[in-house]
């Protein structure tokens, strides 16, 4: 067998070495040898230990390549899912994409199809890092009644480039009543010139238009108006009308106005009126009285007798001392009242005659 397809250790390769080696300096010594001959023997002895050198029986090691990490796309929710939603009105719902990879993701686009499906809020491209978010929104808006499904779909550079999300919402149709209108007739209620101290008194009207309307209050400022002929809350059909009372009481003379306002479920609630009135002083009424003097000698005076009961009611006397005159005035009369007089004649014996025959004097009422 040849010496390169023997496979001894290092140490018994040099172990030889040193013998081959002791063996030739003895030889050296003992005779000449040519110089072809040590050629050869130095060449093996050479090649012997370049083998312990240089050879192994060991596989080499192998230096692989690392395949880089890159990024990955995640939608939360994964479906985005609007419900029920009235027609005509727009619902939105936040979306948020996740880089889970490595690696930075560029998302290049973001497409939605769908009947009233949309986003906002996304500013394209945009990078996300690895472990960055991004949220934004997500709509839903229909102008009929039905179930819809749609689909967004997420462009990028990542691992998943095509990253699709599923949408889905339904539209249900309501149908609103229509809303009133009260109107309130006339809209400047006055009640013209009233006294001080009574009442006076107009009448107004609310009328429901368009469609029937629920009056729950009405109110008025300042005390001296007052409304009166409702109970609330009360329904006025659409078209008809009901009536109500305005009383003014004024406190002191001059003009007065309130505003006035009735709360409804009318569109145009409160709807709004102005009450106006005109405070009148009491005139002072009196009854001034005469007649004609006695013809009996020794007459120093008259008294005078007041009934309110009646030509034949009970008389007192009103008068606090005798008069001389032949005249009186009763100015502690009230309004509204009719009264009945009688005078005697005294003479200086303090004697008194018959009483007259009674006159009667009518107050106006206020």
């Amino acid at each position: 067998m040849p010496f390169w397809d023997l496979t001894p250790s290092c140490s018994k390769r040099h172990t030889a070495f040193q013998q081959f080696m002791e063996a030739k300096r003895k030889q050296q010594l003992r005779s000449q040898a040519t110089r072809g001959g040590i050629s050869v023997a130095l060449l093996l002895a050479l090649a012997v230990l370049t083998g312990c050198q240089g050879l192994s029986t060991a596989k080499p090691a192998v230096q692989g390549t690392q395949t880089p990490v890159t990024g990955a796309l995640t939608a939360s929710p994964a479906s985005v899912s609007f419900g029920s939603v009235q027609t005509s009105t727009t619902k939105t719902q936040s979306e948020t994409l996740t880089n889970a990879g490595g690696s930075s993701v560029t998302i290049t686009q973001v497409g939605v199809t769908g009947a009233g499906f949309g986003t906002s809020g996304l500013n394209l491209p945009m990078i996300l890092t690895a472990g960055q978010s991004a949220t934004f929104s997500v709509t839903f808006e229909s102008q009929s009644s039905g179930s819809f499904n749609g689909s967004m779909a997420v462009t990028s550079n990542a691992s998943n480039p095509n990253l699709s999300i599923p949408l889905s919402g339904s539209t249900t149709s309501t149908t609103q009543s229509p809303q009133g209108q009260l109107i309130v007739s006339p809209a400047t209620i006055n009640t013209g010139s009233v006294t001080v101290g009574t009442t006076g008194i107009q009448t107004g009207s609310l009328t429901a238009s368009g469609a029937s309307v629920s009056v729950t209050s009405a109110n008025v400022i300042g005390s001296e108006f007052a409304i009166s002929g409702l109970s609330f809350p009360v329904t006025i059909p659409a078209g008809q009308s009901v009536n109500f009372t305005v009383t003014f009481t004024p406190q002191t003379g001059g003009v007065a106005s309130v505003d006035a306002s009735f709360t409804s479920d009318a569109s145009n609630s409160p709807a709004a009126a102005t009450f106006t009135g005109t405070g009148v002083a009491a005139p002072v009424h009196t009854v001034l009285l005469s007649w004609t003097a006695s013809k009996s000698s020794n007459i120093v005076g008259y008294n005078v007798y007041r009934s309110s009961t009646g030509a034949n009611g009970s008389y007192e006397q009103i008068n606090s001392g005798l008069d001389g005159n032949t005249s009186y005035t009763d100015t502690s009369v009230v309004d509204g009242t009719t009264y009945f007089y009688e005078t005697t004649a005294v003479n200086s014996s303090d004697a008194e005659s018959a009483r007259s025959t009674p006159v009667s004097a009518a107050i106006p009422a206020p």
